[in-house]
């Protein structure tokens, strides 16, 4: 029997070909994902080795303004004092004292290289030979004075920059311009990530981003044979309580479990979208493997008459599948091997360095890959083994195909219905249940899917029976005919359907969601922010200066300026975050609705607290408290006014006057800005000359503004439409097999049509509309249903969303459907172009 399925399959290649292509693509999907989260992760697990190698043990600390230890104010970092204890210690070898912060610079055209959280600014720090052990040099030195500063070799290239010339050089203050004294390489994390590092002079970088004499972190190299473990006992006496002290191996460790953490959430998503493109395919094997076996009813049959029992007909099938499932799985894995590499390629690309290290082609990739195209295939297959075992010998006589009978259509129907209410219900009792309501909405959406799924040949007939006035008017003949055809086999259409509704179902559910969101974002922007201008830093790269908020202020065209200063106070005995504006000018800035009293009141002794805060505390208008700075010192506000909760400030606002004096490092995160003449090319110009033409600041006008907080909706969108595209391919395949299939069974039908006058023409036509009617029927399902599970994913979520509206995007949704009637076209065209070249006599000999 085994040679027997062995050469079916060989006999019908053509016909396994879209079997072949949709488990392969599944596969690859599934090995590359593996291969490439495997070869990242001990690539950069090695590098995090390397980097320790050296670090017997890391001293980091945490400096606030308010802390003491033993009733004194903490030191800012570690003193040389420490650190000279530290190096005095048994077994310490050396110790490198780091204090970084932020630090950009420009590319040729002015744009920062890095995205901002990725670029670095730290001290450079030589031992007694005068070279730092965490850098090579390729060019120059070190900086020695407080007018140089080294980059990195990438960031030196990027940036076009030469040892000897100028290199401007961005912080959270004015841009400076330094003298570049050397270039150098480092398996720096930001580096790696497509950032820059900027290498200072010792007292030019504890001024940039401590205090002058002050160290944030150090590591210590130890003595051959001393006890790493002896030597992090002895410092933890020596530095604060809270400042944190790690082995090199601990530190190593620690970053290898990050690691694994962030390329396990890589992984899970991949796999997940793996997973969905082969439950697509199923449908396709499936339906492959059905129409095989029917069309071999009398060559089954027969083989039973000869004396081949169910078992042995079923596990000729099964061993097709098996062999089709392994030739599928390898030329996926070797598929997915080659996505890996060009995955790990395109990080390069995009800006990511990726540590250099071998392909990780490990034992768990290869059993995945060959375990999951197997047991897919041979799950898909199942059914149709099983149907074919059932062919009785009498079916050799005849050539009717073997059809369902009316108790098993009833018994589907039955239970499609079933699982569809269960689903149902489930999903609208989890979007009534609110925010805690996920869970049972992604239960419900499962059963509903399948319930659909079960449910697709019977809702095909009264669907396309809709439409089918229309073909005929429109098409004819032709028309007619595919509508009958769409519907002749409902099994066949459902099957075909099933995965274009899977995968449109997805889209229109996250496109539905994304789209609602984005819209909300969009309202609260435009509703709470008039400001002309937003500055900020790149990339969320820290705050801004003060000197940048006194730039603006001076900047001409200036009307109202205001920064959003991150303050803490307490006030009352509870800790409070706290907005510093510029009274008078916040209002003219930002949409704040006064509930009570009036923001004019903080330009006096008086805070404004959000309305929901007031209730909460049991303040009104008028009450007086007591608020703590940052410095410890106190004093006695009043309650000036209460306004409407707003997302975009603190709950509490106070003048700049009255938090700024205790502040000793004041953190401005945002500044908004309006001009004379509204946003217009010279008052933006305006703005970023009276910046010092800084590529660390970035000048957002309204649109940018709503691009910015909208724009992650659309990149996630972008994405997930990426990633669901192969499992809309498959399901496209599909349609092709059905079709190819549908023709190779009705060569006599085709055949008699051509002999009565229905032209090649008319039989393309045909053949293209009932791909049509299927993939646009199966868009429909799809759409329904993604359309109703975003509407209870939107119930979970409207309460943490201000102004959540659900919003159908209708015409995206037509472009949907546009793009499945193409699919159709696009999939008839090899099935109709056989159909219309069929011989008409063979044809009509062809049992």
């Amino acid at each position: 029997m085994f040679r027997t399925a062995l050469r079916t399959v060989l006999a019908h290649k053509a016909r396994l070909l879209m079997t072949v292509l949709a488990v392969m693509l599944g596969v690859a999907f599934v090995s590359g994902t593996l291969v490439f989260t495997d070869t990242l992760g001990n690539a950069f697990n090695k590098q995090s080795a390397k980097s320790y190698k050296d670090v017997a043990v890391s001293v980091t600390t945490y400096y606030a303004d308010d802390q003491e230890t033993d009733g004194k104010k903490q030191e800012p970092g570690l003193s040389p004092k420490v650190l000279d204890e530290i190096g005095a210690i048994d077994g310490v070898a050396s110790v490198t004292p780091r204090v970084e912060g932020f630090a950009g610079v420009a590319d040729p055209d002015g744009k920062l290289i890095g995205n901002g959280w990725s670029n670095t600014g730290t001290n450079f720090a030589p031992g007694e030979n005068g070279k730092d052990p965490a850098y090579d040099f390729t060019e120059g030195t070190g900086p020695t004075e407080a007018g140089q500063v080294a980059l990195d070799k990438d960031t030196a290239s990027r940036g076009e920059y030469k040892v000897g010339g100028p290199v401007r050089v961005a912080t959270n203050g004015p841009v400076k311009e330094y003298t570049l004294s050397g270039i150098f390489t480092t398996e720096d994390g930001a580096v790696n990530a497509g950032g820059s590092l900027v290498l200072f002079d010792p007292s030019v970088a504890q001024k940039l981003f401590l205090k002058p004499g002050y160290f944030q972190m150090a590591n210590v190299t130890a003595a051959p044979g001393a006890s790493d473990t002896k030597i992090r006992g002895d410092i933890e006496s020596l530095v604060p309580k809270d400042a944190e002290v790690q082995t090199g191996k601990q530190l190593a460790d620690q970053q290898a479990a990050d690691i694994e953490r962030e390329l396990s959430g890589i992984n899970q998503m991949l796999l997940a979208f793996a997973a969905i493109a082969l439950f697509v395919g199923i449908f396709l094997i499936s339906n492959t493997f059905t129409m095989l076996v029917a069309q071999r009813t009398k060559e089954l049959a027969l083989l039973r008459a000869v004396g081949a029992s169910r078992r042995q007909v079923k596990r000729s099938v099964l061993a097709e599948a098996l062999i089709v499932g392994l030739v599928a799985s390898t030329i996926g894995f070797v598929l997915g091997v080659g996505l890996a590499v060009g995955l790990r390629s395109a990080m390069g690309q995009f800006g990511a360095k990726v540590p250099a290290g071998p392909l990780m082609i490990t034992p768990v990739a290869v059993a995945a890959a060959f375990g999951v195209g197997v047991v897919i295939t041979l799950i898909a297959a199942w059914l149709p083994a099983r149907r074919a075992a059932k062919i009785p010998p009498v079916a050799a006589m005849s050539s009717v195909h073997a059809v369902a009978t009316m108790k098993s259509l009833v018994l589907r129907n039955s239970i499609g219905a079933v699982l569809t209410l269960i689903g149902a219900a489930g999903i609208i009792a989890g979007a009534g249940v609110g925010k805690d309501g996920k869970l049972l909405i992604g239960a419900g959406a499962f059963f509903s899917l399948v319930g659909v799924i079960v449910l697709i040949p019977l809702l095909s007939r009264p669907v396309i029976a809709l439409v089918q006035p229309l073909l005929n008017r429109l098409y004819g003949v032709a028309g007619k005919l595919a509508g009958q055809n769409a519907v002749r086999n409902p099994r066949r259409t459902g099957a075909t359907a099933s995965a274009l509704a899977i995968g449109l179902t997805l889209v229109t559910g996250l496109t539905t969601v994304g789209v609602t969101l984005g819209t909300a974002i969009d309202k609260a922007t435009t509703d709470n922010i008039k400001a002309d201008y937003m500055i900020t830093m790149a990339g969320g790269g820290g705050g801004l200066d003060e000197s940048a908020v006194k730039a603006l202020e001076k900047a001409p065209g200036v009307s109202a300026v205001s920064p959003q200063r991150a303050s803490y106070l307490v006030i009352d005995g509870e800790d409070s975050f706290a907005s510093g504006v510029t009274p008078g000018d916040i209002q003219q800035l930002l949409a704040l609705k006064t509930e009570t009293g009036s923001l004019d009141s903080l330009s006096g002794d008086a805070i404004a607290v959000a309305s929901d805060t007031a209730k909460s505390r049991g303040w009104k208008t008028g009450d007086t408290v007591t608020v703590k700075y940052e410095d410890d010192k106190t004093a006695r506000l009043k309650i000036g006014a209460t306004y409407e909760p707003n997302e975009f400030t603190s709950p509490t606002l106070i003048s700049t006057d009255l938090v700024g004096p205790h502040e000793e490092r004041p953190h401005t995160p945002e500044v908004y800005v309006s001009m004379d003449g509204g946003a217009t090319e010279a008052n933006e110009l305006a703005l970023v000359d009276a910046l010092g033409d800084n590529p660390a600041i970035s000048v957002a006008d309204q649109q940018d503004i709503r691009n910015q907080f909208g724009g992650m909706i659309n990149t996630a969108l972008n994405i997930m439409y990426g990633l669901l595209g192969m499992a809309l391919i498959i399901a496209v395949l599909g349609v092709v097999n059905t079709l190819a299939m549908s023709v190779f069974e009705r060569q006599q039908e085709i055949g008699m049509l051509r002999a009565i006058g229905l032209d090649r023409r008319r039989v393309k036509r045909m053949i293209r509309l009932e791909a049509v009617v299927i993939s646009v029927f199966g868009a429909l399902v799809g759409v329904g249903l993604g359309t109703f599970l975003a509407w209870a994913i939107g119930e979970t979520i409207r309460g943490s969303i201000p102004g959540y509206v659900l919003v159908l995007p209708w015409e995206r949704i037509g472009i949907f459907l546009v793009l499945a009637g193409l699919v159709g076209v696009l999939a008839a065209l090899w099935p109709a172009r056989s159909a219309a070249k069929l011989n008409m006599l063979t044809a009509i000999k062809t049992e």
